[in-house]
């Protein structure tokens, strides 16, 4: 028999219980009576029960299940005000913010972003419309795809993201959408017969990016401003520099165009003292460090297929930091680089991330191959960049490289497999946005 340890949690849904009722608007189960809800659920044979399955992180479905379930019941999710795109607190069935759903059709150039800000970027200035460098909607694979990249260089920054598909009524809909939705419930509710026969009832779900909600968290630009007037103790301070590293480390790779001081966050514990002994009125001569950890979220402007060379560069807004001007130490070496170091673990990384890309409707491998040239080309300068005890700053001052496989359409993975270096000779026009 095995020796393997058994898992630590699994989540088996007991379908004999009384209570347990697969409705949800992204699952199959009832909803055909005359009282169905608009948002109803749709058959399995539609959409089957591979959406919103992930057998590999169950703590993560059965987060999304509780966000079904609460939508279900009318706990619909909420518009985020900040931003330049259609983005959405998702809560459970308590009511607390669980995570944060962005779909792909409310990007900041999708088709239905219901912000007027990017309408009248478009309207008014065509020419610099969107980022020449990045593919068009695809910000949710960016989310999910810098997910990925944090996990498997184990830096533990990005809160856990996936790309999954949700309905709700406070989404950005158009009117024939919300007007079939209407229709089909008012025969659904007038002749049932007929209604019975439709594959949907509700508003058809949006495929996008769920990240997990952290508490507790505010702007890095707040916290920055109150470490500049106040010091930290030294093993706080050398925390968050090894934290800052892996920061550093996750934006060069992925090349996030979009990386400022207000969409990284800092959640910061004051120091906090414990009384010798028992006795309540005792000594307070123990006095633990302030915590602090941190938090990479905003990553759906990375991945360019290449590098910035025409009006804006898009910089790395921590360069300016102080923290940036310190070598990399030895801590960040240990972690990343043997795997950084190992063509094989570079490969099985670009693999990861083609399985993800591709289940977008738009994907195309020859545009894939550039984003992973560019990934290549980032890893290449880091590697060196950490064998040479470079700072985050000489790092960003490197000359940018591109690194693309020879035999980049065949996925078998062979010796013979050769990788050819390119340097960018352009740069763009303004250097410091």
């Amino acid at each position: 028999m095995s020796n393997a340890p058994p898992p630590d949690v699994t989540f088996v849904p007991n379908p004999n219980r009384a209570d347990y009722l697969q409705r949800s608007p992204t699952r199959s189960g009832r909803g055909n009576e005359e009282n169905s809800p608009l948002l109803a659920p749709r058959v399995e044979h539609e959409y089957g029960l591979f959406d919103n399955n992930f057998p590999d992180d169950p703590i993560f479905q059965e987060i999304i299940r509780s966000a079904e379930s609460a939508i279900e019941e009318g706990i619909l999710p909420e518009r985020i005000t900040q931003g330049s795109s259609g983005s959405y607190f998702v809560k459970n069935r308590e009511k607390n913010i669980i995570g944060v759903f962005k779909p792909k059709d409310e990007e900041p150039y999708g088709k239905l972003n219901p912000k007027w800000t990017k309408w009248m970027h478009k309207l008014c200035c065509p020419c610099c419309f969107g980022r020449s460098c990045l593919v068009p909607n695809q910000g949710y694979l960016s989310e999910a795809g810098a997910s990925l990249v944090d996990r498997k260089l184990q830096l533990n920054i990005v809160p856990n993201t996936k790309v999954v598909k949700l309905a709700s009524d406070t989404f950005n809909y158009n009117a024939i959408d919300r007007a079939k939705s209407r229709t089909k419930h008012s025969i659904m509710t007038k002749v049932p017969a007929v209604g019975k026969k439709f594959h949907r009832l509700g508003l058809p779900p949006k495929t996008g990016s769920f990240q997990l909600f952290v508490n507790g968290y505010k702007d890095a630009d707040f916290w920055l401003r109150k470490f500049d007037a106040e010091d930290l103790p030294v093993s706080t301070a050398t925390k968050l520099q090894h934290l800052f590293e892996r920061l550093v480390v996750l934006d060069y790779i992925i090349r996030n165009t979009d990386r400022g001081n207000d969409n990284w966050l800092i959640k910061y514990e004051p120091a906090s003292s414990i009384p010798k002994g028992d006795n309540e009125v005792g000594e307070w001569n123990l006095v633990e460090n302030p915590d602090i950890s941190i938090a990479a979220i905003d990553n759906g402007l990375a991945f360019p297929f290449k590098h910035p060379d025409e009006w804006r560069a898009y910089p790395y807004h921590w360069a300016w930091l102080p923290q940036a001007k310190v070598p990399f130490s030895d801590e960040i070496k240990e972690l990343v680089l043997p795997q950084l170091s190992d063509m094989n673990f570079v490969q099985d990384l670009c693999d990861d991330l083609f399985d993800l890309f591709k289940t977008d409707k738009g994907f195309d491998r020859r545009t894939f191959t550039k984003q992973m040239g560019v990934m290549r080309g980032q890893i290449l300068n880091l590697t060196q960049a950490l064998k040479d005890g470079k700072s985050p700053v000489q790092l960003v001052q490197m000359p940018v490289v591109t690194v693309e496989r020879t035999k980049e359409g065949r996925r078998v993975r062979a010796d013979s497999d050769q990788y050819t270096q390119s340097f960018q000779h352009r740069t763009p026009f303004f250097s410091w946005c």
